[in-house]
């Protein structure tokens, strides 16, 4: 007997129930979820219509309508749903600029039903073509530029690294490219010289480390004429991370090469009174088995460092660079950094800083 109850509830909630179909205290969507397909990103918005029954013996209103995301717009029946009457809650959904999935949740409110029932449109936008204006986004008059910064991220001395930027000529008059004030370690051509209205072309940096003969994080500019003249805000820029190589060091090698180890890493100098000089001495000893080689010092704004008077320190010896920070103009907590650059495989680029608490002489 008791399974044969069990079987007769099991059948009723089976025939009762239908897939896709929302009914939350008499408030039915006979449809919860509309798959808009495949959608080209530039044909515009698209909209659904999700129809709402009153299974109740209560009016019904729709008090208002939420979506997950801005690029859904709703709209709902806005006058009361007697019992047994039917309405609807439109979605529109606008695809431009936002290619790829859509997966958005619409949520209903209602006088009957105040946590909300949520209904559901997915599909999938096709990115429209993408324009020369949308490309070639940076302009020198009648040129456009892909991009007017090029970063080559970490470039091995004594190696080069080179990169290019795309060019393209909007107007309907051929644009000829020269260029100015370019650094001696940088070899700029443009492919063609000349372009053709309408025409696209390549501008080709290359980058020579060992000509730079610096290190660390270096930033390089040159400009670009067209046709002779020199347009507004006509500077490329490139930056690159002058390192040393030690990808291919064996364990052995490894082992056998300098280690720079400091003292201490931080140094806070508490509270001083605007105007006042701060010193330190940064110790640091080469703890490695050869020459431990100081390539750079570099302080960040506000902060000075006087170099070791030796850049080559033996195995075993100890040196110590002086950080001196100028505190007229500052207040209140700062924290200024060293960057060290040395042949430490295992440290080639570490920070000091030196921090503490400026009080004004204002106050």
């Amino acid at each position: 007997m008791k399974r044969k109850l069990i079987f007769a509830i099991l059948l009723y909630l089976v025939s009762h129930s239908t897939i896709g179909q929302v009914a939350v205290s008499g408030i039915n969507f006979p449809k919860n979820v509309h798959n808009f397909g495949t959608l080209n990103e530039e044909d515009g918005p698209v909209s659904v219509d999700f129809e709402v029954i009153n299974d109740t013996t209560s009016p019904l209103l729709i008090l208002r309508v939420a979506s997950s995301c801005g690029c859904t717009s709703p709209e709902w029946t806005k006058e009361p749903l007697g019992p047994g009457a039917k309405g609807f809650v439109r979605a529109t959904y606008d695809p431009k600029g936002r290619p790829g999935p859509i997966n958005q949740n619409i949520t209903v409110y209602t006088n009957l039903n105040p946590s909300g029932v949520v209904l559901t449109i997915r599909g999938n936008v096709i990115p429209r073509p993408l324009t020369a204006e949308d490309i070639y986004r940076r302009r020198l008059n009648n040129l456009g530029l892909t991009a007017t910064h090029m970063s080559l991220n970490r470039v091995y001395i004594p190696n080069t690294s080179t990169d290019t930027i795309g060019l393209y000529n909007f107007g309907d008059k051929p644009i000829n490219l020269t260029f100015e004030n370019v650094p001696n370690h940088i070899t700029v051509t443009s492919n063609p010289q000349t372009l053709k209205p309408k025409e696209k072309g390549t501008l080709r940096v290359t980058f020579d480390s060992k000509k730079r003969n610096d290190w660390g994080f270096v930033v390089d500019r040159f400009g670009v004429l067209t046709n002779g003249e020199r347009a507004q805000n006509n500077l490329i820029s490139i930056s690159a991370s002058i390192e040393e190589d030690f990808t291919a060091l064996t364990e052995v090698q490894r082992a056998n090469a300098p280690r720079i180890e400091f003292k201490e890493l931080n140094k806070d100098f508490g509270n001083v009174n605007e105007g006042d000089e701060i010193k330190h001495e940064f110790e640091f000893t080469n703890t490695g088995k050869s020459d431990l080689i100081i390539h750079k010092i570099k302080a960040s704004c506000g902060c000075t460092t006087v170099n070791p008077s030796i850049t080559v320190i033996k195995p075993g010896q100890t040196s110590s660079l002086s950080a001196i920070f100028k505190t007229t103009g500052f207040s209140g907590r700062q924290s200024k950094t060293i960057t060290v650059i040395t042949n430490d495989p295992q440290s080639p680029n570490l920070t000091l800083r030196i921090s503490g608490t400026i009080m004004s002489a204002n106050k």
